[in-house]
């Protein structure tokens, strides 16, 4: 394969940042994309909407169907699942970007913040992967793609933010489990994270604004990265923990500057890297 013509993508969080970067590059191609997200009106600190988002996928070449979804939710989330089945026939592809984030000790961590995080992260991947399984075994090429991180033990990667550690860790828990799962049904499973801090309203708005803004690779890097992914054959590309950098160099990447929101800036590492 080497396009994603035709094929339905079911994208969490895709009303900005690096799901909505994922959905333009699919849609450049003529995919079906399903944005799946909470955003349905403007927010003064969120750029984007569900619909916002549906307008520049078609914009770009692409057909799409805004989904309002909660994915802390079941019934929303298989509500969202079965009007893409209805929509589009089918899914072909899952990505499991939605995410929280509060980068607390333990001390400071409100429980209702410690219950969002492995809400959304871990168990709405796990949910949006379970209820998405029946449609991507039926398709020819099915992937999941968790946007999180390579499972490394290293006590420094908990201390200062065990609670979000534990939540994201769970979603590539679920990359290194449904691999082995479904390795022999042909469904590609994989994890993909940036190398360097990316710019999303996340980082703008949580960790650190401008500042770390100008340091960070714009979300494009990340979409180019999962396009070399899932367009790959699922039954020979799985469990893998994949970094961006490395996929496109592998591809024959060369020119990084590119994707930089402020030319040669020294980048900024991202966490678990």
């Amino acid at each position: 394969m080497n396009s994603l013509s035709g094929k339905t993508l079911f994208i969490t969080g895709a009303s900005r940042g690096i799901g909505k970067a994922i959905a333009l590059k699919a849609a450049r191609d003529g995919a079906n994309v399903v944005i799946a997200a909470k955003t349905v009106a403007p927010q003064e600190k969120l750029e984007g909407t569900i619909h916002t988002a549906a307008e520049e996928i078609e914009a770009a070449g692409g057909k799409a169907l805004a989904c309002a979804a909660d994915i802390r939710f079941e019934d929303e989330v298989r509500a969202a699942v079965a009007a893409a089945v209805e929509r589009f026939g089918g899914i072909d592809i899952l990505i499991n970007n939605a995410s929280a984030i509060s980068l607390t000790g333990t001390l400071q961590t409100p429980m209702k913040r410690y219950d969002l995080m492995h809400g959304v992260n871990a168990r709405g991947t796990f949910l949006c992967s379970q209820a998405c399984l029946p449609h991507l075994l039926k398709a020819e090429n099915p992937h999941i793609l968790n946007i999180s991180p390579p499972l490394n033990m290293e006590a420094r990667w908990f201390a200062g933010h065990v609670a979000y550690t534990m939540a994201k860790y769970g979603m590539s828990l679920c990359v290194l489990g449904m691999a082995a799962e479904f390795r022999a049904r042909g469904i590609g499973v994989n994890a993909l994270w940036p190398r360097t801090v990316i710019a999303t309203a996340a980082v703008r708005n949580l960790l650190g604004g401008e500042e770390i803004i100008r340091r960070s690779r714009q979300p494009a890097i990340m979409a180019d990265a999962a396009y070399h992914i899932l367009t790959r054959p699922g039954r020979e590309t799985t469990g893998n923990f994949f970094i961006d950098e490395n996929v496109l160099r592998a591809a024959g990447v060369t020119n990084f500057e590119q994707y930089a929101v402020t030319p040669g800036a020294e980048l900024l590492p991202d966490f678990f890297i």
